[in-house]
């Protein structure tokens, strides 16, 4: 299977190169998305593509974006990618890795949902009893199904720098009261949702991350990939119990190899063995079977 690390498309103008997406102008109302097969991990992006890796997260996003149409409007289009490229060759080498979308306006937020105590969150927890402030009931196991699902936030760091949580009253700062309460809801209920979806298709979504962007209007829409392996912690149904990190779907089985290293998780980072990136994009194929039986 061909893998593409980076795209080079000289017919439209490079707006932005992301931890994984190149993002294309084609005019002022649309933009071409391309997801490439790159991996980041813990914010890196790492040196080798997982081959057809941007594939799958396409295919799944596109997925979800139309299962979670009635919910909240998105950016998808559906117009004829042969009008923006219209080199046969171009589109062959691209494959299934392109969205065509509306050029909306991002938050500055990244609308984190967990439903489990994983991650930071497991480390946070024992640390303070608390999840980025969220009081939670006492003696919670690794990995435990949590009461409700919670609403975790997070600042947008540009590529090469980390992430960082901030609670509540700090999107209300920066995007106002209703705003800030609409994406919350949002984010819980596309969660809720989705998550009912999978469990009963074998896949546990532990946690994901949602990205808005706002119209000409102010209206708010689904915006860049969603309930992707990328943005998601995806679990295998059948191998979960309580207290044991459970395998995963995902790219935390790279996080997991990476933490075995003498890594200090900045740039550059470490090239991965061959069997790793094999079983990478087994488990990315397995989680897109799954989730919609392509």
């Amino acid at each position: 299977m061909n893998a593409l690390f980076e795209t080079d498309l000289p017919e439209l103008e490079l707006l932005h190169r992301g931890k994984v997406r190149d993002i294309y102008a084609i005019d002022e109302q649309r933009m071409l998305i391309v997801t490439t097969d790159r991996l980041s991990a813990f914010d890196v992006v790492l040196p080798q593509p997982i081959p057809g890796k941007g594939e799958v997260l396409t295919r799944v996003a596109k997925f979800w974006f139309r299962r979670m149409q009635p919910l909240i409007p998105n950016h998808l289009l559906d117009d004829d990618l042969s009008e923006v490229l219209p080199e046969a060759a171009t589109r062959e080498r691209l494959g299934d890795r392109t969205m065509i979308v509306r050029r909306l306006r991002p938050l500055p937020v990244e609308a984190i949902v967990r439903g489990y105590l994983i991650g930071s969150g497991w480390k946070d927890y024992q640390a303070t009893g608390k999840v980025c402030g969220i009081e939670l009931p006492p003696g919670l196991q690794l990995a435990d199904r949590l009461p409700e699902a919670i609403y975790t936030p997070s600042t947008k760091a540009a590529v090469g720098e980390h992430d960082e949580n901030i609670d509540f009253a700090a999107t209300v700062d920066l995007l106002g009261r209703e705003l800030a309460e609409q994406v919350r809801e949002t984010s819980l209920r596309i969660y809720n949702e989705a998550a009912a979806y999978a469990r009963e298709r074998g896949i546990i979504i532990a946690d994901t991350k949602f990205e808005f962007g706002l119209d000409e209007d102010g209206h708010l829409h689904l915006i860049d990939e969603v309930l992707t392996p990328d943005s998601s912690r995806f679990w295998p149904a059948d191998q979960y119990r309580p207290g044991i990190s459970p395998p995963s779907f995902d790219k935390q089985f790279v996080r997991d190899y990476l933490e075995t290293l003498d890594w200090d998780k900045t740039p550059p980072g470490p090239e991965l063995p061959a069997q790793i990136i094999d079983k990478t994009a087994e488990k990315y194929h397995e989680a897109e079977r799954l989730l919609t039986g392509a």
